[in-house]
């Protein structure tokens, strides 16, 4: 959703702050790894049960994560490597994060819960995987309601007012969910448009392939009636005067001067 949505008004914003930073030594990979540094960070912080530093923490390695990109598009530096850096570091944030707060409801009150972090973070995996994947085949991916946007919002929110931390959490997973099942319809629909267009382009070929073999068939089974060259009489053939000069000589009479 936040891709669809606000990504080009986001992108207003961030573009000045990436084109000032293109000034500076500072590097699209070296904000990367500032954003991974800080994401562990955060991540020990949380599982240690302080939520409001957790909080602040969280917002600082958002921050790397939004400005990467455009750094890199200023200085001219955007590849795929980066591209794949970039999300690289994008699953191990989610999983010191999500991870942090397993070890926090493991060692808390709620040791029951310590799985529903985790439960949020392979949702957020198949969210991920179902786009690589999909664009890897040449499909569109993105969308759905709840993106990683939205999880580190909503992950952020629940930080700094942590009595809504729990039912956050629940409506993280359940949202994470839908947008699951919402990129697999998405992609399946794509899937199987193709599919049919392949059949349909197979079946084509198929009866061009048929009629032309038909055509062939036909040809061979008929080319000697259609033939336009009359069959030639033996009669009057070279071979056949040969023939009948030696039988002359031989004293042996032709059967048509024998009859006569």
């Amino acid at each position: 959703m936040f891709d669809g949505h606000l990504r080009a008004e986001v992108d207003k914003r961030t573009n000045p702050i990436g084109a000032a930073l293109a000034k500076t030594p500072l590097s699209a990979d070296s904000l990367t790894i500032s954003g991974i540094v800080i994401s562990v960070l955060a991540g020990v912080t949380v599982a240690t049960g302080r939520l409001w530093l957790g909080f602040i923490l969280v917002v600082a390695a958002a921050l790397p994560d939004l400005l990467d990109g455009p750094l890199a598009k200023m200085k001219g530096t955007t590849s795929k490597r980066g591209a794949f850096f970039d999300s690289f570091s994008d699953r191990v944030s989610d999983l010191f994060l999500f991870g942090g707060l397993g070890w926090y409801y493991l060692h808390g009150a709620r040791p029951d819960l310590a799985t529903l972090p985790f439960a949020v973070y392979g949702a957020a995996s198949l969210i991920s995987y179902q786009r690589a994947k999909a664009e890897s085949l040449g499909f569109d991916a993105k969308g759905g309601i709840m993106e990683r946007g939205e999880r580190i919002f909503a992950l952020a929110a629940g930080l700094l007012f942590s009595p809504i931390l729990l039912p956050i959490l629940w409506l993280t997973l359940a949202l994470s969910v839908v947008t699951v099942i919402q990129r697999f319809v998405k992609i399946w629909i794509q899937a199987s448009t193709t599919v049919a267009n392949s059949r349909r382009r197979y079946r084509k070929g198929h009866e061009i392939s048929g009629k032309r073999s038909l055509q062939r068939s036909d040809f061979f089974r008929t080319g000697y009636r259609r033939s336009s060259h009359p069959r030639r009489r033996v009669g009057n053939s070279p071979a056949s005067s040969s023939f009948s000069r030696w039988l002359e000589h031989r004293g042996v009479r032709s059967l048509g001067e024998s009859e006569s």
